[in-house]
């Protein structure tokens, strides 16, 4: 909205300081720092009204240390989170930008559900205890989880398929030679974008001739050309497959924000642990997104250049400054919870930026932490399962799960189980950006 005006104000009557928000830099900075402002000076507000409204966390009984302390702690903390993104990213974004408008519907659409998963939990609490019974948290208080399944697909379909069709999504290819030949620019399922022309771009003091074209492609580590098209898992049907390439592309972008989403929820167990290792994962995606948004960084790092990228690098700002200023309040011992409301848009919005920006088989390594999560819970009931059917009685690989609640049994203290955790994520982080040149 700002941009928007200031940009106005600039082109009408030549306002001194409205050129500033020309500045990508600036927009980022400005996203940043009222991200932090909102969830630090806002946040205790919100806090505050939660207690009020006896919005308090229900604990179960898992015999952990320090557990009991955490029962009444405000939950729904996620609202903290969701205004931070939001506010800085519709005052400083171009909200004409298909990747801005695509990431606040993700983060309303994530926050919607959560938050509807949160209310009915308390609202079971408060009916327990209008009957004057003990209130004993299940599962099957909140949201039904066939509901939240329905609900993440539904945004993973929309995400997809806008990205695959959207004519403003598109990636760009050099052209070779001084004659413009199509078989040499286009490979299998591209074709040029409506309106696209060749656009000459001089880079280290050499002319070079680029044009946009609508593929289906994604960066893959340790290969040679760091690119894989969607279209060559289609190449066994024959030829003319290439055409039902948005099925197969819709259907994977949808399991992978599903899935990232729901390792986001296991993993908010621990005070802090969802937010900061989401801040550190947010931090690494921004750079990625800037250094595809910026065709010299793209060229230099031999990396695919994204048309109005860069622009999405302010939403990933707030993101990150959200997470932090939130951890002001949500560090060990938390004064709040994000609960549902904050975990499911964490991971996906952690999980639709890494496909906007083409990395989505990077999140298996810088969302390593999510994933081990994710795989503790599998292999914990599928084992307790099978174990049950073959000797009568389940058995059990871990401690309990989900994976952080298997080192608190060992007696490990949640703060440094969290740290370890922020610093391995850390670690995959950077593991990440390295293979950006590793191939």
């Amino acid at each position: 909205m700002l941009y928007q005006l200031f940009t106005w104000l600039k082109q009408t009557f030549n306002v001194p300081g409205a050129g500033m928000f020309q500045f990508l830099t600036f927009r980022i900075a400005m996203a940043i720092l009222l991200s932090l402002l909102i969830a630090t000076v806002y946040g205790k507000r919100v806090i505050l009204f939660l207690q009020r409204k006896q919005i308090g966390e229900s604990v179960r009984d898992l015999g952990l240390e320090g557990q009991t302390q955490k029962k009444g702690t405000p939950t729904m903390g996620g609202i903290i989170i969701l205004l931070s993104i939001l506010v800085p990213t519709l005052l400083f974004a171009n909200l004409d930008k298909v990747y801005i408008r695509l990431m606040v519907l993700c983060t309303v659409w994530l926050g919607v559900i959560g938050f509807l998963d949160d209310h009915f939990k308390i609202r079971a609490r408060k009916a327990a205890q209008a009957k004057g019974e003990t209130y004993k948290k299940k599962d099957s208080d909140g949201l039904a989880g066939v509901s939240k399944i329905i609900g993440q697909i539904g945004l993973g379909i929309i995400i997809s398929t806008t990205l695959y069709f959207s004519n403003a999504v598109t990636v760009e290819r050099e052209v070779i030679g001084n004659v413009f030949v199509k078989d040499s620019v286009l490979h299998r399922g591209e074709h040029f974008a409506k309106d696209s022309n060749i656009v000459v771009k001089k880079i280290d003091g050499v002319e070079r001739k680029f044009v946009r074209v609508k593929t289906p492609i994604t960066t893959i580590p340790f290969v040679k050309n760091h690119e894989f098209n969607y279209s060559r898992l289609l190449t066994w049907i024959g030829e003319g497959a290439e055409k039902y390439t948005w099925i197969i592309y819709t259907i994977i972008i949808t399991l992978i924000i599903t899935a990232v989403s729901n390792g986001a929820n296991l993993t908010d167990g621990l005070d802090g642990l969802a937010a900061g290792t989401s801040a550190i994962i947010g931090a690494g995606i921004g750079l990625f997104v800037y250094l595809s948004g910026n065709y010299k960084f793209a060229d230099y790092l031999n990396i695919m250049y994204i048309p109005n990228l860069g622009e999405l690098s302010i939403f990933v700002g707030a993101f990150v400054g959200a997470c932090i200023g939130f951890l002001w309040y949500n560090a060990y011992p938390a004064q709040v919870f994000m609960g549902d409301t904050g975990s499911l848009a964490l991971g996906g919005i952690i999980a639709s930026l890494a496909v906007i920006v083409r990395k989505e088989w990077l999140i298996p390594i810088f969302c390593g932490v999510f994933l081990v999560e994710n795989l503790s819970v599998i292999i914990q009931v599928s084992y307790f399962k099978y174990t049950k059917k073959k000797y009568g009685e389940g058995r059990r690989v871990f401690l309990m799960s989900p994976l952080h609640h298997h080192y608190q049994k060992k007696g490990f203290h949640e703060n440094k189980i969290v740290l370890r955790f922020w610093i391995v994520t850390v670690l995959l982080m950077i593991a990440s950006i390295v293979t950006l040149k590793i191939r």
